[in-house]
């Protein structure tokens, strides 16, 4: 499968023994994430200091994860900006989960936890509200309490 960078389009095609395909380079811009107005995530490249507003659309999935002040890496392609590469791992506090019942925790359960980005994931049973857990930003899998 290939999956064309400008349009995102992906297409299925065989390649013959010895067919080489040239890479693509992509740009990785150091950039610091700095809040969102309800139409678009900006953030400052931190090289040259130049903010940048991209849209939901852009992003993806990484809305879930962003927190003011996360730095992340800008993937450009001549000049498009594709999207952002998170870090692996987040740390993000619970804002809403049913509570734990006492005695729940050998049974290895699992809750859903809305977390401060609006994502919610699945929290082992002993997970409060207030606390902070860190999430795999690849799989959205809870990882830890912090």
């Amino acid at each position: 499968k290939l999956r064309n960078l400008r349009t995102g389009a992906v297409i299925e095609r065989t390649f013959n023994a010895g067919e080489k395909v040239p890479r693509a380079h992509l740009e990785r811009r150091p950039s610091q994430y700095l809040y969102n107005d309800g139409s678009s995530y900006y953030f400052m490249d931190m090289e040259n200091f130049e903010q940048l507003g991209l849209g939901r659309a852009e992003l993806g999935d990484a809305v879930n994860y962003l927190k003011e002040n996360m730095e992340v890496f800008i993937l450009d392609y001549h000049g498009k900006v594709l999207g952002v590469e998170l870090p692996n791992t987040v740390e993000l506090q619970v804002v809403e989960t049913t509570p734990g019942i006492r005695g729940d925790t050998a049974t290895g359960g699992s809750k859903p936890a809305k977390l401060e980005t609006g994502l919610v994931v699945q929290v082992p049973l002993f997970v409060e509200e207030g606390d902070v857990i860190q999430v795999d930003t690849r799989t959205g899998e809870y990882l830890k309490r912090v």
